[in-house]
């Protein structure tokens, strides 16, 4: 029997056995969790089906109601109380996509004192980032198990935010590239000149380059000519040529 909208609860046995899985009709709360609702939202039936039997089978500790969409959620909302935190299943969707960014915005915004969970295929630090960046207060891969998917779970809903370590690390090398690109600098510039010294080399203009740095721009004209006089350069594509030289010279 195909079960498109559902309750998921365990029941312990006597013998002292992983949760039974019942199935139960939409509506009402258990007793032991009259509060607690997790809502999983994923397109594949399948798929939403065997997340939520895996979630009680391992102890979850709330009721579990898994949909296509959240439009279903909208029709049996009167049914419902306002669940604890909402699983979005990604699958092998990315966050990147404008469409996927559009549906975690929107669900963001709709249920903002629910925290959004995404599950994705993927443990790519830029779909990370944008999953964040557009309000999810986690990001679970698959590839990880589903204690760690559950413990992520609760972490969200106690006002914290998961990130997989993989995407920790990705970043944390980021990071370091970066600061290897203004070490180098540091014998010949300033610590500020060495900032202006990669905006130049990103083509910014001085408008650009002192509303980020939090600058006058004519603070930013008086570093340049520093810069310019420390490179014996006499205009600024002169600069960006002895830059690039420069720094392919450093990899």
């Amino acid at each position: 029997m195909e079960i498109n909208v559902g309750q998921y609860r365990g029941h312990s046995s006597p013998a002292h056995t992983r949760s039974n899985l019942e199935t139960v009709p939409v509506g009402g709360e258990t007793e032991d969790h009259p509060h607690e609702r997790l809502l999983i939202i994923d397109s594949r039936a399948l798929d939403r089906e065997c997340l939520a039997n895996a979630l009680v089978h391992h102890d979850i500790g709330m009721e579990i109601s898994a949909l296509g969409s959240i439009g279903e959620w909208r029709t049996q909302s009167y049914l419902h109380s306002t669940p604890a935190a909402i699983l979005l299943n990604l699958g092998g969707r990315k966050a990147t996509d404008p469409s996927v960014t559009a549906e975690i915005s929107a669900l963001t915004a709709e249920f903002k004192s629910v925290p959004v969970v995404i599950l994705a295929d993927t443990d790519d630090v830029k779909q990370v980032v944008k999953a964040l960046e557009v309000g999810a207060h986690g990001y679970i891969p698959t590839s990880v198990g589903v204690e760690v998917c559950i413990e992520a779970i609760n972490l969200a809903i106690a006002g914290g935010i998961f990130v997989p370590a993989s995407s920790l690390l990705a970043m944390r090398h980021l990071v370091d590239s970066s600061s290897q690109d203004v070490q180098p600098l540091a014998g010949m510039f300033t610590l500020r000149q060495a900032e202006v010294v990669q905006a130049l080399r990103r083509g910014k203009a001085n408008k650009i380059i002192a509303y980020e740095l939090k600058l006058r721009e004519s603070t930013v004209k008086v570093h340049i000519r520093n810069i310019m006089k420390k490179l014996k350069a006499t205009n600024r594509t002169e600069v960006a040529y002895k830059l690039n030289d420069l720094f392919q010279g450093e990899a």
